[in-house]
This record gives C-alpha cells, structure tokens and sequence, in this order.
C-alpha cells in the first residue's frame, strides 16, 4: 500500500491517480472528511490527518510500502520558517511510522539555499528527509505547465498570456501528468539509498510557447505580454497574495532569470511524454468545466 500526501493538489492528485491506474492499493491523506468521497469511490483508502500533527501522519504511514511526500505551497506567514516546520514534522512521523520508502517532490533548483525563492524552501525540505529513510528519493520537476491554468480565463478571454519569465526563455517545464507517473513509477520500482530525479517535459518550453500552445488550442492568436520585475510585487498583491508570500514566489522568477533554477550535477535526469498543447488542451477543458459549473 502506498500513501500519497498532498492529494486534492496537482502533483498529489496526479501520482495517486498513477497509482490506482496501476492497480496499486493506495490510502490519500486529507485533512477534511467531505475530501473523502471522490476517493473512495475510485477504491482509495482515506486517512484524515494534518502534516502539524506527528502522532495521527505517523499512523497514516503506518505500514505502508511507501509514500508520497510533499511541502504544500505557502500562503501566509514566512514560507522559509513554515517549510522548516512541515520538513521537520513530515521528519519526525517518517522515524515513528517506520517507513523504508519515500518519494518527495522538490523541484529543479532545490540545489540552492538561496537565490531561488520559494524553492529554496525545498532544500530545507531535502536536509530534513535525507537521512530518515532506507530509500528516499527527492523528485526535483520543473516548472508545472498546469501553473499556467490560474491566468487562463484572462488568456482565453483577452488573447494575452501575461508572464512573469521572459518571453523567448526556454525553462525545464513539464506536466503534472508526468510528475504523478513518474512518482508512481519511483514509489513501485527497488531502490535503496538516496537519489536526485530532475524531470523536464519532452523539451524545454518557453512563455511564447505556452502562447502558441493556448492559440493552437483556442483557434486565435494568442500574445505573450512580459511584466517586467518592478511591476511583479503590484500584481500578486492586487491578487491578495500577502507579502512575505510575495516575496518568496517572486524570487523563482529571479532565479530563473540568473540561470540558478537549473540541473544539478551527479542528478539522474528524466523527460516526460506530456506535449504541452495536450496539458494546455486540459487546462482550457477545465476553466470551460469550472464555468459551467458557475452557471449552473
């Protein structure tokens, strides 16, 4: 049995769903019981825990084969001192439940203390974990294409993709389709040991390529409109995202930009099979979902 942390979120939601395609039991860790319905009918086990509270994660991870282990993104307070208590906790119920596998999600850059913004947030998360499994693998993707889906009703109503990376700028990206198999496929494989998997899409894309991909999918001519640093921090606080949240997220953008967010040396790289139109086809399909769902 595999348990899966983070599964009503991209990456957790797509690595459960990997397992259960490949028949292997799985148990979800949610925080909220009305979560559980939507998984127990796809044959799931449920367990209502919070990543704060060792004792009832310990049980959750109790007896299983493996687990998914993830940070969930910051949204208030100070996302470097919140990600040294999660790493800390996540810890600590690993050493009490006595689990000998885990894959937890990083993300290229995590390399870095610093200079990387919220990902460096993630190198705590990796010096927390690093020694509290026999196997501990840390699966370091890039940048989410399914990232893209929180402007998509802007770009499907005003053909214009605003982006935060410089247009022509080609960055490992990839979906959160190949970062569920490919964490199912590292949860279900022998290994001992610690290991670093970078993963990237089939090729690495750019802001303009996103633009290309939404035109293809939308029929029209789509724009990538650059905002440039200094109008970076107005945007995400007209968006309510608070300060220090701000911050944080803004300096990926930085450490994209300096080439920090990048491959480290010694860590097995792999590609996914995803092409971009067909993740941006999903997140067109699923703000055409959400809409209906507002109408009705």
């Amino acid at each position: 049995m595999y348990v899966v942390l983070g599964a009503n979120g991209r990456a957790g939601s797509e690595t459960a769903h990997a397992l259960i395609d490949l028949r292997k039991p799985v148990r979800v860790v949610l925080r909220r019981p009305e979560q559980a319905e939507k998984w127990t009918k796809l044959g799931a086990s449920v367990a209502i825990s919070s990543i704060e509270d060792v004792p009832s994660l310990a049980a959750a991870l109790s007896g299983a084969s493996g687990a998914f282990l993830l940070s969930p993104p910051p949204v208030s307070g100070d996302p470097y001192k919140r990600a040294d208590e999660i790493g800390s906790a996540l810890a600590e119920a690993v050493r009490q439940s006595g689990l000998s596998k885990v894959v937890a999600l990083s993300s290229v850059g995590a390399q870095h203390q610093t200079g990387t913004g919220v990902i460096a947030t993630l190198n705590s998360l990796e010096k927390h974990l690093a020694e509290v499994a026999p196997s501990t693998t840390f699966l370091r993707p890039g940048y989410f294409v399914e990232t893209w889906g929180e402007i998509a009703p802007a770009v499907i109503a005003d053909g214009v993709l605003p982006s935060f990376l410089e247009p022509s700028q080609k960055i490992p990206m990839v979906s959160t389709i190949d970062v569920g198999r490919t964490a199912a496929c590292l949860l279900s494989d022998e290994f001992s040991g610690k290991r670093i998997v970078e993963l990237r899409g089939p090729q690495d894309w750019s802001a303009n390529d996103v633009a290309a991909a939404f035109g293809r999918v939308l029929d029209r001519n789509v724009v990538t409109a650059f905002v440039p640093p200094g109008a970076r921090a107005a945007v995400l606080a007209q968006e309510g995202v608070p300060a220090k949240v701000a911050d944080a997220l803004l300096g990926v953008y930085d450490g994209i930009a300096n080439g920090r967010v990048e491959h480290e040396e010694g860590a097995q790289q792999r590609r996914g099979s995803v092409a971009l139109a067909r993740a941006v086809e999903r997140i067109v399909r699923e703000v055409g979902e959400d809409a209906s769902g507002l109408a009705t």
